[in-house]
């Protein structure tokens, strides 16, 4: 299962594709998209086209996106979240399930604490994936995001499977109670009628003695 995860921004658009089989995982690529200078809606087409590229070349099977981090200056978190909007429209374009993972998530899976910098993601990216140096910080972000959606999914495997085991088991648990209590029936009535049939078949009970 191939992953592409996304750090969105106005300015740099970080992407990784990482390799998901089992609990191993595989570097695949990572890099980024620069929008340049020009107006707004011309930096936004370059980071759609950029992204559809990215998707198109590494044909993943899933995609996922950090969320917008609410900033002090409204402007910059309105500014990032047109950038987020227009990458999610083209890995929606190429029909791809966008899955999206706070800041705090993603530093989690990946060191284990939601309150890392970013030198100690790119750090466990690195070691994470084998990579013979450190990633750049907008390029271990975004693997960062595809690493946590790969935790994410292997996690929802696991409960799935432990659920279904239950049901199975509850089902055969119920299947053993209706058959124990099939024989149980099928043996009280067996002796019932044997009773009947036996030496005391036709006698009954008055005041305290047998009579026929």
């Amino acid at each position: 299962m191939i992953i592409l995860g996304i750090d969105p921004g106005l300015r740099t658009t970080g992407f990784g594709v990482i390799q998901q089989r089992g609990s191993k995982l595989r570097y695949i690529a990572s890099g980024t998209i620069k929008s340049g200078e020009g107006d707004l809606p011309t930096r936004l087409k370059v980071i759609l086209d950029g992204v559809a590229e990215v998707a198109r070349t590494y044909q993943p099977d899933y995609a996922a996106i950090e969320q917008v981090f609410v900033n002090v200056n409204p402007q910059s978190t309105l500014l990032l979240g047109q950038a987020r909007g227009a990458a999610i429209c083209a890995l929606v374009s190429a029909e791809l399930t966008v899955a999206e993972y706070s800041p705090t998530q993603v530093k989690q899976a990946v060191v284990g604490t939601g309150r890392a910098v970013k030198a100690q993601v790119q750090d466990m990216v690195a070691r994470l994936l084998a990579l013979p140096g450190l990633p750049g910080t907008d390029a271990a972000d975004a693997l960062g995001v595809a690493i946590c959606h790969a935790h994410n999914r292997e996690t929802l495997t696991l409960i799935q499977s432990q659920s279904q085991s239950r049901s199975q088991s509850r089902s055969q648990s119920q299947s053993l109670g209706s058959a124990a209590g099939s024989a149980a029936a099928r043996l009280a009535g067996t002796a019932a009628g044997t009773a009947s049939q036996g030496p005391l078949a036709g006698l009954r009970m008055r005041r305290g003695r047998l009579v026929g």
